[in-house]
């Protein structure tokens, strides 16, 4: 599975048509497509997720005999995430790539692969969301009228950075005052370890590392050099304490317009691209972490052993168990081992 360089990211990027017609795409010459679909998301066109998106679309096309046509419209160029949730629910949209932290706003259970500390390392992320805990969210999602595919695509794993010492184990988050996103799981989390947790917008937290409002913030590799955190931290600590994915979902009726053989045509394509991006998200990190450490950003590996003891004994576990239920709860377990 071949890796995308950057010299490939940009030479895709620049030969994109201008915002609002969506992606270029091969046309036949002739017929118009049978089915046009509309598929929105929040990064932009450099990103791998639309990269490889683009590639099933024109494989989409090319399989269906032109009959299937997947427009795609990066950006937010069709609103926010809120917004499109609501389109691809209604309609307005066919298609949609929310983290699951997005789609848990509508399917509660969708929030449960982010779970502080639960999975080690990526074995054990896709052993569950491509095993029998992603079958359950996937279910819960179709109760909603949304079909999702069978293969999440990685938004990767969140890492912490700090200005004044590196994270070794639980006991390091004492007191630390810690930005996290209006999150109720990661701020539950946070306060489970003993850290002081500060809901802040992002655009904010550049400022607040550098006079000091906070000590560390959290995020995955690639949001630390691209807001260049490095210039306002000091360490940064592999924690993977928390891991999301998009769930790329289609509109019920929408999905169920299409016969049969175009549906295993649009599924194959999709979930095929959903496992290229997952090499290149890994790709990315490894190249991302090499970039930040040349920018004097310090790297250490804690492990998670007493991260989860501290959240166990702070009743974090048992609580969200209680939230997610026994089933759910069960299926990640079997993933990962023993949590509550």
């Amino acid at each position: 599975m071949k890796p995308i360089s950057r010299r490939h990211l940009l030479r895709h990027a620049a030969a994109l048509p201008a915002a609002g017609l969506g992606l270029g795409l091969p046309r036949f010459a002739q017929a118009a497509p049978e089915f046009s679909l509309k598929y929105g998301n929040n990064l932009p066109l450099t990103h791998p997720l639309n990269i490889r998106a683009q590639e099933a679309a024109d494989r989409v096309l090319k399989e269906s005999g032109g009959r299937v046509e997947i427009k795609i419209f990066p950006n937010n160029q069709l609103g926010g995430d809120t917004d499109m949730l609501s389109q691809v629910r209604s309609g307005g949209i066919d298609f949609f790539t929310p983290s699951a932290l997005v789609v848990a706003t509508l399917v509660p259970v969708a929030a449960i692969n982010a779970v502080g500390f639960a999975f080690s390392d990526y074995g054990q992320v896709w052993k569950a969301m491509d095993g029998g805990l992603g079958a359950h969210v996937r279910e819960a999602l179709a109760k909603m009228r949304l079909h999702a595919f069978e293969k999440m695509w990685d938004n990767g794993f969140r890492q912490t950075t700090t200005s004044n010492k590196p994270i070794q184990s639980a006991a390091d988050m004492s007191g630390m005052k810690i930005r996290v996103p209006v999150s109720p799981l990661s701020i539950a989390m946070f306060k489970g370890l003993g850290a002081a947790p500060a809901s802040l917008q992002f655009s904010e937290v550049y400022s607040a590392l550098q006079t000091r409002i906070v000590d560390a913030q959290e995020n995955p590799l690639p949001i630390i050099q691209v807001a260049k955190l490095y210039e306002v931290q000091k360490y940064c600590s592999l924690t993977n304490h928390i891991w999301d994915g998009f769930w790329f979902i289609a509109n019920g009726a929408s999905w169920g317009r299409l016969p049969p053989d175009l549906q295993k045509v649009v599924a194959g394509a999709i979930n095929d691209a959903g496992l290229k991006q997952r090499e290149d998200i890994k790709k990315l990190n490894e190249t991302v972490q090499a970039d930040l450490a040349a920018k004097g950003l310090q790297f250490n590996a804690p492990k998670s052993d007493s991260f989860r003891a501290a959240l166990r004994e702070a009743g974090f576990y048992a609580d969200w168990k209680k939230r997610f239920g026994d089933e759910a709860w069960g299926l990640l377990e079997q993933a990962v081992g023993k949590l509550a």
